[in-house]
């Protein structure tokens, strides 16, 4: 009997499931392959006992349509990171790698397949490096993976933003009010882009453009006449002003490293306060409003397709390499490509040069 190991890391989306399930039922229409869970990414693999389950046609049946993972995800601890406290009440990370890697060779796995993001495979990248039988499967909401042209839960975050700026408009209308909504996308700000240009907002900040607070206000004041008018302002959680940096917390989890953004929609709105914004003014941050729901149909398609290639690749022994869509195929990439260039808004993205073309204001 052969094992193959699933894996899901970082922040979870629609559409994990649907990817678990084709894994599984492609897996089936082979002899003599078991197909394995672990709970929490590699976290399941790295506990003791041990966290993994069985994952069969009956396991996985109707989770296609479901949102989350049914193996669960962590962005913290990890093969790298892993916590370990000290008798003196501190804690300390490790590095387990080495030691995972041999009970999964010693649990008679014969590869990994690990869906994730762009913090995933880099995971996976050096996982491999270090000898293990693994293949990527790209999951982000950001859309900050280049090396393939989509990723399944990109779309659903930008509806959901979408359908907000959708609701926030009508509101603002009507209190002749500037609305603010901070959306997701860590350092990309494509959801922010594509929301703006959907929603019909008059302003979009986004990480990779750098905003000056006087043009904001500006354009704010541009849209009203003797108190009246309004404005609906997309900010990205990593936008940040000419000269200042992004808005966020240090965190105090033990194993996750990364800055924990949020709170630039609030941030902007005192900024531009002290600019001299003297028009009544509302936030929200929609958070992870946008990672949740089900899958839709563009999504449940594109993880099917991902989880079928993934394990044709386990079948050809394509270790070291990541699925990618690349119009109209189904393909892959190396590892090292695909977490090598970080897919970023520029100035000469199509889409860029819509949202300019349709007034939109970027702060710059």
């Amino acid at each position: 009997m052969k094992r193959v190991l699933i894996v899901t890391g970082g922040g979870d989306c629609p559409g994990l499931n649907a990817v678990i399930r084709a894994i599984v039922k492609r897996a089936s229409q082979e002899k003599g392959w078991e197909v394995m869970g672990s709970i929490e990414a590699f976290n399941g693999i790295l506990r003791e006992p041990t966290e993994i389950m069985i994952l069969d046609e009956k396991a996985v049946s109707g989770i296609h349509y479901q949102g989350g993972t049914i193996i669960q995800t962590t962005n913290k601890g990890g093969p790298f990171a892993w916590p370990v406290k000290q008798h003196d009440g501190t804690w300390i990370t490790v590095d387990r790698s080495e030691e995972m890697i041999r009970k999964i060779e010693i649990l008679g796995i014969e590869a990994v397949i690990n869906i994730g993001g762009d913090g995933s495979q880099r995971i996976s990248n050096v996982l491999s490096q270090q000898g293990l039988n693994i293949i990527g499967v790209p999951k982000t909401i950001d859309n900050d993976l280049s090396a393939t042209d989509s990723t399944f839960g990109f779309q659903p975050a930008v509806q959901i933003a979408t359908e907000a700026v959708d609701k926030l408009v009508t509101t603002a209308a009507s209190h002749n009010r500037v609305f603010i909504l901070e959306v997701m996308g860590r350092n990309a700000g494509w959801i922010a882009l594509n929301a703006a240009v959907a929603g019909g907002a008059e302003i979009c900040l986004i990480p990779e453009i750098p905003f000056d607070i006087n043009k904001v206000l500006d354009k704010v004041n541009s849209r009203f006449v003797k108190d009246r008018g309004f404005v609906n302002i997309i900010v990205a959680e990593g936008a940040y002003p000419v000269g200042g940096h992004t808005t966020g917390t240090p965190s105090d989890s033990i194993g996750y490293k990364h800055l924990r953004l949020g709170g630039v929609a609030y941030k902007l709105m005192e900024d531009l306060k002290n600019a001299g914004c003297e028009h009544e003014m509302r936030a929200t941050v929609l958070g992870h409003l946008q990672r949740g729901g089900v899958p839709i149909a563009y999504d449940r398609v594109l993880a099917t397709q991902f989880g079928v290639k993934a394990f044709e690749m386990v079948l050809a022994k394509e270790y070291g390499r990541m699925v990618s869509y690349q119009h109209p195929y189904i393909t892959s990439v190396t590892l090292e490509e695909a977490v090598q260039q970080p897919n970023l808004v520029t100035p000469d993205t199509a889409l860029m040069k819509t949202a300019r073309g349709v007034g939109i204001c970027f702060g710059d």
